[in-house]
């Protein structure tokens, strides 16, 4: 196995490769047990599939920026390990699918080749960085976002403050107050700002999707951009120190500003200044200011013998740059997915004629930019043969799909299915929506909204329906979501719930009844104008389960009849409870600890050895059936349990030993002080655990 490590350079990315290998085989050896492994492998985009015995495996790529060289890897990758198709993600992520978990640090290792990373792509972790698609070309922002969700990405990976939290955390910076990357559904959204000549940002604290959607609150109108990280690294330690860990579907960070409110939030964050590791980051953006780079090749000239299709393509699915000349192309990528055959030549179209980048996007599509306005008669022809200029870009059909049953665990319903139906209902009866923008169609496998299926104009989400003593697919029917801009949106009503079968009736019936009454109004205000209840009168005929015939009981895109099987959801990680488990990870805080020590990131170290303290003290209070919830109150119960009562005697308590962290700035002196007081934390109460055990004996 050595040959695959030898061609990378990173020595930090070697190593988690080699753990990741050694891992797998202490899992497999039963050395690991399973809730611990999947964590760790969470963590390196190494995901559980609802086939039995493959992974899908998350790439990260930050901004859903990738050169063609990236894409040429992750193209060899998924023939050589995969299925040779590509899926692009609403993060604007890849997934590649049907992974055997043996080849995964394989796998890995080839990807490193061309600095593409797996780590903290799953699990609870700070989730891949978003923005808006156009950013860097956008005709409507204030500046390029690119650089500080670059800079924010490279501070927040591997950062000990958010591997472990309660949950995953999500951030994204749009181009403009067009707001397309959606702050208003992030646990921070970053809005970018001018103001008085200098850049920074609106930001936008708490907001999520799921089953409970949450509007994020204001953070501050405008935050200078030397302090987004600071202030993210502060979030970062509140929600990780407070966030709720036992009750999974309760640990996001909206249940946590909705608990203690926003205002309390960010007073504690405050009390965090101290500690961060910088108080001021000044974010360089030299290697997004050069200039477009001209072609590698000369662009051929070419003939354009239709020139009405050319134009129509153009007005669909070509977008004017802020760079005089120059134009972006949207490709419209049927659910996401497309394959390694038609990869491999776009990755050769943008490395010779193009400026050597794309852009994934929030819609699972691909942006080719910085293309001169001559060049597009070329570009058009070539993408013509990829069946890549598809018309729709960023329209009402152009739908947003999970991959629901076909892979997901938690998946109830078929939500590809029925997005390529749908789609072949809107191209073949309503040809007169093919450039509409304004309305949304997303749909997730279940309430986990992969999707966003609660936040567009037109909604689906997977269920099941009972008839008699029979299951049938189902969908939930949301309307009225949608975008406001600058950090406002509107999350999507539940209106009625159908038989899957009868979702392209549905989108009739809404379609029909908006064309024939809305009277010029946009969707969003017609839908606000008649209500909820007014919808649902007039879908109320198709939720009728009395006459379901055969094919109701048939999902789309399937042959067999439809079976309910939801299986153990990965989606945001696992709580480990083994008393044994967590002492063992709190000796690897400490060994993590020394070694950050030792390479001089007293900020690291002294988080690492926080994380020892949190660690030990959960669990000796699991071994005495202790119940709890965060790290904040798993020490003010370590006080009452073992040091009030005198079961444990330590030289305070342990809240005045670890709130330190919060009080002292990091340095060489107290990094060093408060790892020995960590070491001697845990050998305290590894000696408690020891002695406990053989008295039981």
């Amino acid at each position: 196995m050595e040959s695959f490590r030898t061609e990378i350079e990173d020595p930090i990315v070697q190593k988690e490769i080699v753990d990741l290998e050694r891992k797998i085989a202490l899992f497999k050896e039963g050395k690991i047990d399973d809730e611990r492994f999947r964590s760790l492998r969470l963590a390196r985009g190494v995901y559980g599939q609802r086939q039995e015995g493959v992974q899908m495996i998350r790439i990260k790529l930050p901004f859903g920026r990738v050169t063609s060289e990236q894409l040429e890897r992750i193209t060899k990758v998924s023939d050589e390990y995969s299925t040779g198709r590509l899926h692009i993600t609403t993060r604007q992520d890849i997934q590649i699918h049907y992974v055997s978990l043996d080849r995964t640090p394989e796998l890995w290792a080839q990807l490193a080749i061309d600095d593409i990373t797996l780590r903290e792509a799953c699990g609870n972790t700070v989730r891949n960085i978003t923005a808006s698609e156009l950013a860097g070309v956008d005709v409507d922002e204030p500046f390029d976002v690119s650089p500080y969700a670059h800079a924010m990405f490279q501070f927040f990976l591997r950062n000990p403050i958010c591997q472990e939290m309660g949950r995953k955390f999500k951030i994204s910076f749009s181009s403009s107050d067009k707001d397309t990357a959606l702050s208003y559904l992030h646990d921070l959204g970053f809005i970018p700002k001018i103001v008085n000549g200098e850049r920074g940002f609106k930001v936008m604290l708490g907001g999520g999707l799921g089953s409970q959607p949450a509007h994020a609150e204001l953070l501050s109108e405008f935050i200078p951009a030397n302090q987004i990280i600071p202030t993210t690294e502060g979030v970062l330690r509140i929600f990780d120190r407070y966030g709720e860990r036992a009750k999974r579907l309760k640990a996001r960070m909206k249940f946590l500003i909705k608990d203690i409110g926003r205002d309390e939030f960010m007073r504690l964050v405050d009390e965090e200044k101290a500690a961060l590791s910088y108080q001021s980051i000044e974010i360089d953006t030299t290697d997004f200011d050069v200039a477009i780079p001209e072609t590698l090749l000369e662009v051929p000239k070419v003939t354009i013998e239709d020139t009405v299709a050319f134009e129509t393509w153009k007005k669909s699915n070509v977008i004017a740059q802020k760079q005089a000349g120059y134009y972006a192309i949207g490709i419209k990528v049927l659910l996401g997915d497309f394959y390694t055959d038609k990869a491999t030549l776009l990755a050769d179209l943008i490395k010779n004629y193009g400026a050597n980048e794309l852009r994934f996007s929030l819609k699972q599509n691909i942006v080719v930019r910085n293309i001169k306005e001559e060049n597009l008669a070329f570009f058009y022809l070539e993408l013509v043969k990829l069946d890549f200029a598809t018309l729709g870009y960023d329209t009402i059909n152009d739908i947003t799909a999970c991959p629901g049953t076909d892979t997901c665990n938690l998946g109830i319903a078929s939500s590809t299915g029925i997005a390529q139906e749908l789609e072949r209902v809107l191209k073949l009866e309503f040809p007169q929506y093919q450039e509409n923008r304004e309305i949304t169609i997303k749909i997730s496998g279940c309430m986990n909204a992969c999707g966003q299926h609660n936040m567009s104009a037109i909604g689906f989400q997977g269920m099941s329906i009972k008839a008699g003593k029979l299951v049938a697919p189902a969908l939930q029917v949301l309307l009225g979501g949608g975008n406001l801009g600058n950090g406002s949106g509107r999350f999507s009503d539940k209106v009625i719930k159908v038989p899957s079968r009868r979702g392209p009736d549905a989108l009739r019936y809404i379609l029909n009844d908006f064309e024939a009454n809305a009277n010029g109004k946009l969707f969003l205000d017609y839908y606000i104008t008649q209500g909820e209840k007014y919808f649902y009168e007039l879908l109320k005929p198709l939720a009728d389960t009395t006459n379901l015939v055969e094919a109701d009981f048939i999902d789309w895109g399937n042959a067999d009849n439809y079976v309910k099987a939801v299986g153990v959801g990965e989606c945001a990680g696992v709580v480990i409870d083994l008393v044994a488990t967590l002492l063992l990870e709190a000796k690897d805080k400490l060994t993590f600890a020394q070694e950050a020590f030792e390479d001089k990131n007293w900020a690291d170290a002294i988080y690492h050895a926080y994380a020892g303290f949190v660690n030990g003290a959960k669990a000796l209070l699991l071994s005495e059936n202790e119940k709890t919830n965060h790290q904040a109150g798993i020490i003010n119960l370590f006080d009452t349990v073992f040091v009030e009562t005198n079961k444990i005697e330590l030289q305070s308590t342990l809240k005045d030993l670890v709130f330190q962290i919060n009080k002292t700035e990091p340095s060489e002196e107290f990094a060093q002080k408060y790892i020995q007081e960590a070491i001697a934390f845990f050998d305290t109460i590894e000696a408690f655990r020891l002695k406990d055990l053989s008295d039981e004996k």
